[in-house]
């Protein structure tokens, strides 16, 4: 009979229980729990969401929105970020969601999860990586009056994802090591751009202006509906924690320092965006102006006209490096996923992608930044396929994160609490995760602005996260129908080294 779920276990070998869990250890476990909340906590870079989607912001709801929008969201992301850690305590393995989610429901939630989890993932290298195209295209604007045309920030792009391959292949010590000086990276960088838009400029908005105007420019007339549409900043910004369970069989006392990484990164997360967000906002001198800057980028406009040209581009440069530290973290994640599906056998071509060489998955990096090259093509003829992409990377992540968590509800009498866990507050925590994640996946397909001429399905204006859903819940669908008889993921197992792993515990 199965433990109950108030039963927990204590932290073992980290090989042991990933034997237990049916897999023999082929990574490096070179990353600590620092090395491991960094990497969460560099996928998420306020650095690069809330920068990148500021415009976004600035015309759903505008200031008040986006201030207490961030509030109140980064709030429900830890209810979120806590059930998932709890998962992740009990299973720590690379392959992360759609094990829980195997072990838990069964093949098919493992199938339809892993498929949904890499939708997302593969969608984070793209927009993120395409947003630190679009940031450097403004810099480049600045210094050299460099015209950011589609197809020479798609050359950009292409070049990031180049640099991320060349740097995931020198394997994971290298990662540690970035992601350690990424979160120093992100914290110093919030609080050098923050004091100069404080100190610098002599004109700032009021208290009022920052926390209480309301601006709709999305063509709604209702206001409650773009308060709803004006959450998706930072909900598209609080993506990515998975990261740090992905790299779990990378890390030391994984049971234990990966869940924390999940944790810690969100709350560092959140404290970090709210004093960026409010210091770019405090520091806006013309609103439309902002809106309409010719660089492409609002938050660049705010640093020109608050601080000239010489200091806009140097937090410019900080704000670039900080979203090149980003999408390296997320190419490492992304490989890990590709590597833990394939060595299931749920990919095309799994013999490739599981390969390991170095204690890296250096196939699988190569698959994720072809993949999200790929993804970005669109943009070269369509102004809102950026938009697009990232729909893309948050309808597949976000209802990921729900099903292990609610299948943990669901079968909560027979999961096994791992040694980082909620106790009974597990199942109320869970519940409320599920419907947060529930609502707000519902608002990612919902029409976020709307043609002067009504016409919902403009081509300039549709919402293309549903389809990119759709799209991708049918290729999985598809592929089991050819795939399922090899796709196997391990039950729990011991292997010819076990007896070996417990006389060195004991």
């Amino acid at each position: 009979m199965s433990r109950p779920s108030h039963r927990a276990t204590v932290p073992r070998s980290d090989d042991l229980v990933l034997r237990e869990l049916g897999y023999t250890p082929q990574l490096s476990r070179r990353m600590t729990g620092f090395g491991n909340a960094a990497i969460s906590f560099s996928v998420i870079s306020v650095l690069s969401g809330c920068m990148t989607l500021y415009g976004f912001g600035l015309a759903t709801g505008g200031p008040s929105i986006m201030m207490w929008g961030w509030v109140v969201v980064g709030f429900m992301v830890l209810f979120v970020g806590a059930g998932l850690a709890e998962v992740t305590s009990a299973y720590p393995t690379s392959g992360a969601l759609y094990f829980m989610a195997h072990k838990l429901g069964g093949q098919k939630w493992g199938w339809y999860t892993g498929w949904l989890n890499l939708l997302g993932l593969l969608g984070a290298i793209a927009g993120i990586d395409y947003g630190c195209a679009l940031f450097t295209g403004a810099f480049l604007n600045l210094q050299f009056g460099f015209e950011p045309t589609p197809q020479k920030i798609i050359l950009i792009y292409f070049v990031i994802l180049l640099l991320h391959a060349v740097l995931n292949l020198r394997g994971v010590r290298l990662v540690n090591i970035l992601n350690g000086i990424s979160v120093w990276w992100h914290l110093a960088g919030v609080a050098v751009i923050v004091a100069a838009l404080a100190l610098v400029p002599t004109h700032h908005q009021s208290p009022e202006f920052v926390f209480t105007t309301f601006v709709n420019d999305t063509g709604w007339s209702s206001s409650l509906y773009v308060v709803m549409i004006g959450l998706l900043l930072a909900q598209y910004t609080f993506s990515g924690y998975d990261a740090s369970a992905h790299l779990s069989e990378e890390t030391s006392n994984a049971q234990v320092a990966a869940p924390r990484g999940i944790m810690r990164a969100i709350i560092w997360s959140w404290a970090a965006g709210f004093v960026l967000l409010a210091g770019l906002t405090f520091a806006i001198q013309d609103y439309k102006g902002t809106q309409g800057t010719d660089t492409g980028v609002p938050p660049a406009q705010i640093f020109l006209d608050a601080l000239g040209p010489g200091g806009a581009k140097a937090l410019l440069l900080i704000v670039i490096v900080a979203q090149l530290f980003c999408g390296n973290a997320e190419t490492a994640a992304c490989s890990r996923m590709i590597f833990a599906f394939s060595r299931d056998n749920a990919l095309p071509g799994s013999h490739l992608w599981q390969r390991v060489k170095g204690g890296t998955p250096r196939a699988a990096v190569w698959l994720s930044v072809t993949a999200a090259a790929i993804i970005a093509l669109p943009s070269l003829y369509s102004t809102t396929a950026y938009g697009a992409v990232t729909a893309i990377n948050v309808i597949g992540i976000t209802p990921a994160y729900a099903i292990p968590i609610f299948l943990r509800i669901k079968n909560r009498r027979r999961f096994v609490l791992g040694p980082w866990h909620l106790g009974r507050w597990g199942v109320p925590i869970g519940i409320v995760a599920v419907i947060w994640v529930a609502f707000v996946t519902v608002l990612f397909c919902l029409p976020q602005t709307r043609p002067a001429t009504g016409e919902l399905m403009n081509v300039d204006t549709f919402n293309y996260a549903p389809a990119a859903l759709v799209a991708m819940l049918a290729l999985a669908a598809l592929w089991w129908q050819i795939a399922r008889r090899r796709y196997s993921v391990p039950a729990t197992a011991v292997d010819r080294d076990m007896a070996e792993l417990e006389s060195e515990v004991i």
